[in-house]
């Protein structure tokens, strides 16, 4: 094993879902560099794709504090929720897999995926623009609901009434009787750019879009399914004629549900790719140019992986500038492994990365260490 290198190392991992936040499979991977490379300069740059983390990296990369507020989690129960105030408070980030995420629930059922709703979204953004920032950033992933971010716009002020003017209850098959929608006099984002972070690009409807993709992963059955696409056209129809907002097509609509769809119809929002906004916040091709070697990771490396995600984004641009890039998974499918393998990515898989703490990850990226052999012709970082 090679120790005598002392380049630098960026470790920028994205979460291991279930298991190791962002920051804290960063440090895991920085405890394997350093048993390699004594002597390396490691830097620490945990990233998000708009799903679990997103809070975590916008903080600790641009360094703000954690703001707490009650709310409703997708099944109505009600706890603490973190958001964030970045630069001085002129920056809000919310992150919805904290608020209405999917992970921490019950197993999903078909019941609980037709009724899981996006209340506790709306709530945390309530308490986040009462704050009055220029710019609020949202992450959307990891949602438990399909409801197309109609519980947030019941906590934002708006109605969503059927035809006897009654209001619906919380969840995305109640859509199907959705007979108008009533603004607030004000909307509450006034004034602030709000922004969607992404991690999908999947329409509202069809195919690929948010009830018919990942109704399923949310415990919809066949039956639901088509209970939940119908309630999502009937809220982008009447979203159309009541608010004058055409938002179904734009890539990252069906994200988190269709919460995607939600902000922009009721808050004015606009959806970029969540990873391509981190990378942009904190920073990640600035750090990339002064690397020698750059190790990344996720829980299971897949197709999506290279869709619009953390590692698919941080191979393509270590590749670019000629990078030797370690990636460690917690496991991988065959296509997956053999795509890393044509973009020159070694891949090591580590079991349980949330072993003691982390441990696992740790051994892993040591023992991967050995595999790229750096040494005294490896690049040297340029200039900070």
């Amino acid at each position: 094993m090679p120790g005598a290198w002392d380049g630098r190392i960026l470790i920028a991992p994205t979460a291991f879902k279930g298991t190791l936040s962002p920051w804290s499979a960063a440090r895991a991977m920085a405890r394997g560099a350093a048993r390699a490379y004594p002597t390396s300069d490691r830097r620490i740059l945990p990233l998000s794709d708009g799903g679990d983390g997103f809070l975590e990296a916008l903080l600790h990369g641009r360094r703000g504090d954690l703001v707490w507020t009650e709310a409703e989690d997708a099944l109505g129960r009600r706890r603490p929720v973190a958001w964030g105030a970045l630069d001085g408070g002129r920056l809000a980030v919310v992150e919805l897999a904290r608020a209405v995420g999917i992970a921490g629930l019950p197993p999903p059922t078909p019941n609980s995926a037709a009724t899981s709703g996006s209340e506790g979204l709306g709530t945390v953004l309530a308490a986040a623009l009462a704050s009055s920032p220029q710019r609020l950033f949202v992450g959307l992933g990891g949602s438990a609901s399909t409801d197309g971010g109609a519980g947030m716009a019941r906590r934002l002020g708006y109605r969503l009434l059927d035809r006897q003017g009654r209001d619906l209850p919380p969840g995305g098959a109640a859509l199907v009787e959705l007979d108008r929608i009533v603004a607030p006099p004000h909307r509450r984002s006034a004034g602030v750019e709000v922004v969607g972070a992404c991690d999908v690009s999947a329409p509202l409807l069809g195919p690929s879009g948010a009830a018919q993709v990942f109704g399923p992963q949310k415990g919809a059955d066949a039956t639901t399914v088509r209970g939940l696409e119908a309630g999502l056209e009937r809220l982008r129809w009447v979203v159309a004629r009541d608010l004058r907002v055409e938002a179904a097509e734009i890539p990252g609509s069906g994200a988190a549900g269709g919460a995607g769809f939600g902000l922009v119809a009721f808050c004015g929002a606009r959806l970029v790719p969540g990873v391509k906004l981190v990378a942009e916040l904190l920073g990640l091709d600035s750090e990339l140019d002064g690397a020698g070697l750059v190790v990344t990771g996720e829980g299971r490396l897949d197709r999506q992986s290279f869709s619009g995600k953390v590692v698919g984004a941080v191979v393509g641009r270590a590749r670019r500038r000629g990078l030797p890039c370690l990636v460690v998974a917690g496991s991988a499918d065959r296509a997956a492994a053999l795509r890393l393998q044509g973009l020159g990515a070694v891949l090591q898989l580590c079991g349980d990365p949330g072993s003691a703490p982390g441990s696992s990850l740790e051994r892993a990226v040591y023992a991967a260490c050995g595999e790229l052999a750096l040494g005294a012709d490896a690049p040297r970082p340029g200039p900070q």
